[in-house]
């Protein structure tokens, strides 16, 4: 049973609010790559994208939730959307993904939560899914759920999480901004080290390149050598992976990046596009440990690659950006991965949770590293003149 101060909420959360407010990454002068983000720096940058939280909180026992995404606002189970999947490092489970891989679609929202509540994230896209409007002849649904462990911070044994917290996220889902850090199934997670959780970013292609709209958002639960924007934070701060001895584990875990685009594209060139997420992952600092759960999943929402159910009836034919065209996505998803991932540092709070402490990471330093590295009187800009944003 939870006890009295359960909290169930589908926005962010602060453990503490006498700490400085959180900031992203780009807001305090960071800048990632050469492209420019959209309007919101978010997943929800793509028309039609949705997100939705639950989290849970209780005293320092309970720090868990759940994240939903949404291609689009219709009927997913009769407009089913492209889509394509990757594995980086596979210890860990990506429920649906098989199905996804198979038939190259996604009929069902996006699901992200702790390792064993897959099950109760499961029965809530099920249920949630098979009450559509339209839907009341269905007899198979893929759900499709994505998880990390957050059992240092959450006793994930006494798996608060159920079905209907699971489908509070779901019902929660909304265009705009998106909450990041320690909020739904980034409540307990840890990441370098450091309080990890929700992230995310977008890129806008120029008109020249397309003129598409890439977004991410990661649920950040790994570790390696921190490095942000190519800065050795890392190695600066201390506590990385490897500083004493090899056997500390500290780059285990896991990542789920998922990516939203607006370009008509196959679902073999999605599943390119998600490989892509990877290249962000690493610049973070992540070899991709053997402990860790390295998944990413993309998905277009341009309507005229949509696979409804007269399409998915007759012999169809669909736009598609070529594979010559693929190069300039594949820097906008390395790009906003990247960025996804240090926004849900930079949004992270010091958390007291069930095995231990977890600290924010200290952006105040990170920010002095970077104003050092890129001083006003740098005579090539190194970034904040040219590039920014």
């Amino acid at each position: 049973m939870l006890g009295s101060g359960l909290l169930a909420m589908s926005t962010g959360l602060r453990a503490d609010p006498a700490q400085p407010a959180p900031t992203r990454a780009r807001e305090a002068g960071i800048r990632f790559g050469i492209l420019t983000p959209g309007p919101l720096n978010a997943i929800t940058d793509v028309t039609g994208v949705r997100v939705g939280h639950a989290t849970l909180v209780d005293g320092e026992r309970v720090h868990t939730g759940v994240t939903a995404i949404l291609p689009h606002g219709d009927n997913l189970f009769q407009n089913k959307v492209p889509a394509g999947f990757s594995v980086g490092n596979g210890f860990g489970k990506f429920a649906g993904s098989t199905q996804v891989e198979e038939l190259g679609e996604l009929e069902t929202p996006i699901l992200l939560t702790n390792t064993l509540s897959v099950p109760e994230a499961a029965a809530a896209t099920i249920e949630w899914t098979l009450a559509q409007p339209g839907n009341d002849q269905v007899q198979s649904v893929n759900a499709v759920v994505g998880e990390t462990n957050d059992s240092f911070l959450n006793d994930i044994r006494a798996r608060t999480v159920t079905i209907a917290t699971a489908r509070e996220a779901i019902t929660a889902a909304k265009p705009g901004s998106v909450a990041e850090g320690a909020v739904g199934a980034g409540a307990g997670t840890v990441a370098f080290g450091y309080k990890g959780g929700i992230g995310t970013s977008s890129r806008v292609l120029p008109k020249s390149l397309g003129g598409h709209t890439v977004g991410v958002l990661v649920q950040s639960n790994y570790g390696g050598v921190l490095t942000i924007a190519g800065m050795p934070v890392g190695e600066r701060l201390g506590g990385y992976l490897f500083e004493d001895a090899v056997d500390r584990q500290q780059g285990d875990g896991s990542v789920i990046v998922v990516i939203a685009t607006d370009a008509p594209l196959s679902d073999r060139n999605l599943k390119r596009l998600a490989a892509r997420a990877f290249l962000g992952i690493a610049r973070t600092g992540s070899p991709m440990t053997n402990g860790s759960g390295d998944y990413a999943i993309a998905f277009s929402t341009h309507a005229d690659v949509r696979r409804t159910q007269q399409r998915r009836g007759i012999v169809s034919s669909y736009p598609d950006v070529g594979n010559d065209q693929m190069t300039p996505l594949f820097q906008a998803v390395s790009e906003a991965t990247e960025e996804a991932v240090i926004n849900s540092l930079f949004a992270g709070q010091t958390v007291k949770g069930y095995r231990g402490t977890v600290d924010r990471l200290p952006v105040e330093k990170v920010v002095a590293m970077w104003r050092q590295m890129h001083r006003s009187d740098d005579p090539a800009g190194r970034g904040e003149g040219k590039r920014r944003r």
